[in-house]
């Protein structure tokens, strides 16, 4: 934040309480600087050479984005910002494409989710993807979407991992919950009226982001997704592009 110019106002009250006209703060900086005590005087900003990196968000500072949300349905815990990678944090950016404004956009090889904006931005997002024999590609929609939703594992998913019984469809599946895998919100993605299973939702392991670890589905920070949920309207399409590393499993 730019601080007032204290050169700018006719007076200046100086720390003793004396008033200093603008003249003689002119002439009190130059005297200033013939004895080498300058530090009253505004430097000017030295000019950094394109060559050098600009300086990367300090990790242990939480920003507001991802403070806690304590008025949720399940008050949602500050994200442990130290386990995301300044590059995965949500922001706009420059993102030229051919897909309309509001298309979802996820970029499996880079783990970004772009939400496109008009005049060629985006906001975008870290996410978390499927691992090798899980990941997906293709062409969908968001049918609708979902705050604080139960989840309920498909049978394939039980019968590999057979703890998850007591939340499969035939039991209802789980309560919606910060222990829930779903996270805060879900975004359901069909293709061709019908349900692919995948899902873009959150999560609470900020540390997934960025990596390769669920099942298949699109994971967010919550207050990530408590954010898209709000500016993505149901019906909008969803490009995933596929990562040539992996086996993916093409959606139409």
């Amino acid at each position: 934040m730019t601080e007032p110019d204290e050169l700018s106002s006719p007076t200046t009250v100086h720390k003793s309480g004396i008033a200093l006209t603008r003249r003689s703060l002119f002439v009190g900086a130059a005297s200033l600087l013939v004895t080498g005590c300058a530090t009253t005087v505004r430097p000017t900003p030295a000019v950094v050479p394109a060559s050098v990196p600009a300086a990367l968000p300090d990790r242990g500072a939480v920003p507001p984005m991802y403070y806690a949300m304590p008025d949720e349905p399940f008050p949602i815990p500050e994200v442990r910002i130290s386990e995301v990678d300044p590059k995965f944090w949500r922001q706009e950016v420059d993102y030229p494409t051919d897909e309309r404004p509001g298309t979802l956009i996820v970029d499996t090889p880079a783990k970004y989710l772009y939400h496109v904006l008009p005049g060629g931005r985006a906001m975008r997002y870290g996410i978390g993807v499927g691992r090798e024999g899980f990941a997906w590609s293709g062409r969908a929609i968001v049918a609708y979407k979902r705050k604080w939703p139960r989840w309920t594992p498909p049978d394939e998913m039980v019968a590999r991992q057979p703890k998850l019984a007591p939340y499969s469809i035939a039991n209802g599946g789980m309560p919606p919950g910060l222990k829930n895998p779903l996270g805060a919100r879900a975004l359901y993605i069909h293709k061709d009226g019908k349900d692919t299973l995948y899902r873009i939702h959150g999560s609470p392991e900020a540390h997934s982001i960025g990596k390769a670890v669920s099942s298949g589905c699109i994971r967010l920070i919550n207050q990530d997704v408590v954010y898209l949920h709000d500016q993505v309207r149901d019906g909008s399409t969803i490009v995933v592009i596929p990562d040539p590393s992996k086996g993916d499993l093409t959606v139409g």
